[in-house]
């Protein structure tokens, strides 16, 4: 039975790019980023936005966005993924963070995230990656203007949910099925997941077998083998997924990322 919680809670990407990075594609991570140089543009929530140099960019999860250079010199960045269930720890129900815009130039951010100029083949230990999320989650929360109190939705359920799904990437999984081992009556339990998650549950459950096509992928695996031992129908079914969550199609992503294996597109 395939088990995704191999994945560390933090996936880190540095890239540079002149023209079109990326085509329009989402993702149920948070990305959290720095512009180091250049101008860095994206289309966000209906509305073109720009990042400068010293910006920090967050983008919620599950949200269209592209990217691309602002001016004919390129720019310069360094991104990381979070999965939502990571600060969901830390923020034990409460609603997950948006920042308006999707760039910041609030000091709280940028000093959260200054981890993020550490070396990136820097590993870290443990105790310091929580660290890292716990000061991230209550900054994040603080800025967006949330304040503590009584919790609005079941979380407990909705992480039992969760859980079931990664330990069940290789099964049909119904909303019923999420309902029966979570006790929450379906409707209710995907209202929850959704405002807990920053996604809906079948999106979860595609993006985890994405990930696992990502893993068999730089092990050198065919795509038609990760395709279908991720949990997808096809090779076909796989690359729509893939393109409309990362904005490349895996070959492209596979040959641009393989030396390192840390990048999932912005």
């Amino acid at each position: 039975m395939l088990n995704s919680f191999f994945n560390t809670q933090i996936e880190k990407f540095e890239a540079f790019f002149s023209g079109v990075a990326f085509e329009p594609h989402r993702h149920d991570t948070y990305a959290v980023g720095r512009t180091l140089s250049g101008v860095h543009c994206f289309n966000y929530r209906g509305e073109k936005r720009t990042s400068l140099p010293g910006n920090t960019i967050v983008i919620h999860p599950d949200e269209l966005h592209d990217g691309e250079a602002g001016t004919n010199d390129g720019f310069h960045y360094r991104i990381m993924y979070i999965e939502p269930c990571a600060l969901q720890a830390v923020l034990g129900g409460r609603t997950l963070p948006y920042i308006k815009g999707g760039v910041s130039t609030d000091p709280r951010l940028y000093a959260a995230t200054e981890f993020l100029m550490y070396d990136l083949e820097a590993t870290h230990k443990q105790l310091e990656e929580d660290d890292i999320i716990f000061e991230l989650a209550n900054i994040l929360s603080t800025v967006a203007g949330h304040k503590k109190g009584r919790v609005a939705y079941d979380y407990g359920a909705a992480e039992k949910a969760r859980e079931y799904i990664h330990y069940s990437l290789d099964s049909q999984i119904t909303l019923d099925d999420l309902a029966l081992v979570s006790g929450r009556e379906k409707w209710s339990l995907s209202r929850d997941f959704r405002a807990l998650y920053g996604t809906s549950p079948y999106r979860y459950l595609t993006m985890r077998r994405l990930s696992f096509v990502k893993h068999y992928l730089t092990q050198g695996y065919s795509l038609s083998y990760a395709s279908v031992s991720a949990g997808f129908n096809d090779q076909s079914h796989m690359t729509n997924h893939f393109k409309k969550a990362f904005g490349l199609t895996p070959t492209q992503w596979l040959s641009r990322f393989k030396p390192d294996c840390r990048g999932s597109g912005s």
